[in-house]
């Protein structure tokens, strides 16, 4: 791990010398060009850069990344102004219900799938296979429903065991490819079936302002899951000679239910009654684990699972914490073709940190933002982490070349999702919701940038907003 946080930080301090970096620093503090990009951008790009090749070592590269972001940021390198500890405290005063959010509901969903794993439904879903080329399409429309009430992460992997039994673990990468497709696509239009849309969520968008993301994600599931179907069943055919004393545990299948309910109705508790308190607890990650825990007597969780659940969660989260020290009004506006965009940079980039950017900024169609983000991380493997943690079982699935070539039919259907979810719908951006306190514009003239959360960025540099005020 030390090692790996060395080469990070060898990629940041190597490839941006310190001259240049003071130069960017001073040119982006005196001039207003539209094309001047940010450091912070730079250094953020550079952490993903370093995700992307160190995929063995996300987290101390996240955290490496981070811990270069933030002291540039606080003026700390010397390269620029900044306000010192002082305002890295009060910008996670304002971030770390958020934080904290994220982190009760990451390890909570962990918790969650384990228990729906040992429910021994997944045991009993391959009764319900044709054993033709409809049996792979059946099975990828399972992962996607799925997935609309699990973590796509929970469901990419239970798609994965399931096609493990009955492919005989000869599973083609294209259809690899559309299990994180199918498993990403299940969980655009649902708030509790994505980590980006529960991103959403907790930061104040409404669980009805996403669901029409499932028009666009219907129609890519059949542009994709057909071709993948045809592709698995040349390559390995369908078994499906499962055992038929399986029984399922309904108890477990009860506890998944309390979960789940227990975090939305405390979501639509919190929001319509007491929104002013929102911003100040973390209500929903509490009250999925206060949840879990009244379920221990019934059946224990899997403890065992944390620690590793935990250490994807800090990844997660050091990314989503980078992100909300980008200066977002130097991002092109929010529109259709941006969010197009954002499908296809998800694919490169993980697509948690690009929601925080675009939750900050705001007024983006919640709906084809989350299709875009959601679904276009499955472009490429470690695009989203449900690609991630099925690489994790399926080794030869971590090279990116043949992904694409294999997974041809991902890009169209996102491609194509997209354009019909354009076509029907249209493009509808939705106000940013501003926070209780009444925060009314951002940083120079801006409309309030971040939803549920305060409209600029707490770590500003001072000769930056100055500058940024200025007509």
């Amino acid at each position: 791990m030390i090692a790996t946080a060395g080469l990070l930080a060898w990629l940041v301090l190597a490839l941006i010398p310190a001259p240049v970096l003071a130069a960017t620093a001073q040119t982006c503090q005196e001039t207003s060009a539209q094309l001047c990009i940010p450091v912070e951008f730079v250094l953020f790009g550079l952490t993903l850069l370093g995700v992307a090749l160190l995929h063995h070592h996300t987290l101390a590269v996240a955290l490496t990344g981070l811990a270069v972001i933030t002291a540039f940021k606080l003026g700390l390198t010397g390269f620029n102004a900044g306000p010192g500890l002082a305002g890295l405290g009060g910008h996670l005063g304002h971030e770390w219900v958020i934080l904290t959010n994220l982190l009760g509901l990451l390890l909570g969903f962990a918790v969650l799938a384990r228990h729906f794993e040992d429910s021994r439904i997944p045991q009993v879903l391959p009764r319900f296979l044709p054993d033709d080329w409809k049996g792979g399409l059946v099975l990828l429309v399972m992962i996607f429903v799925l997935s609309s009430f699990l973590d796509n992460i929970a469901a990419a992997l239970i798609g994965g065991t399931v096609a493990a039994s009955v492919f005989r673990y000869r599973v083609h990468i294209g259809y690899l490819a559309a299990i994180v497709a199918a498993s990403n696509a299940g969980g655009a239009g649902s708030v509790v079936g994505d980590t980006t849309t529960t991103m959403m969520w907790i930061s104040g968008v409404a669980p009805l302002d996403v669901i029409h993301a499932y028009v666009a994600a219907a129609v890519a599931l059949l542009v994709f899951g057909i071709p993948a179907a045809i592709q698995q069943q040349r390559f390995s055919p369908v078994v499906r000679d499962t055992a038929t004393t399986v029984t399922i545990d309904w108890s477990r299948v009860g506890i998944v239910a309390l979960i789940l309910a227990a975090a939305v109705a405390t979501n639509v508790t919190v929001n319509m009654h007491y929104k002013a308190l929102a911003d100040s607890f973390p209500f929903i990650g509490v009250a999925v684990w206060v949840a879990i825990l009244l379920a221990v007597p019934l059946r224990k969780p899997e403890w065992g699972l944390l620690p590793e659940a935990l250490k994807g969660s800090l990844f997660l989260l050091s990314l989503v914490l980078c992100a909300s020290m980008m200066p977002v009004e130097k991002l092109p506006p929010a529109s259709w073709y941006s969010a197009l965009g954002l499908g296809f940079i998800s694919a490169v980039f993980d697509n948690i940190p690009l929601t925080a950017l675009a939750l900050k900024q705001g007024g983006f169609d919640w709906g084809m933002l989350a299709y875009a983000v959601g679904f276009g991380g499955s472009m490429i493997w470690f695009g989203s982490s449900a690609g991630v943690a099925l690489s994790n079982l399926y080794p030869q699935a971590k090279s990116a070349g043949a992904w694409l070539v294999n997974g041809w039919h991902v890009a169209l259907g996102y491609v194509v999702g997209f354009a019909a979810l354009m076509l029907t719908l249209g493009w509808h951006p939705h106000a940013p919701v501003t926070p209780a306190s009444g925060a009314g514009h951002g940083a120079a003239g801006h409309p309030a940038a971040e939803v549920g959360q305060p409209p600029a960025s707490a770590i500003v540099d001072p000769t930056r907003a100055g500058q940024e005020s200025q007509p």
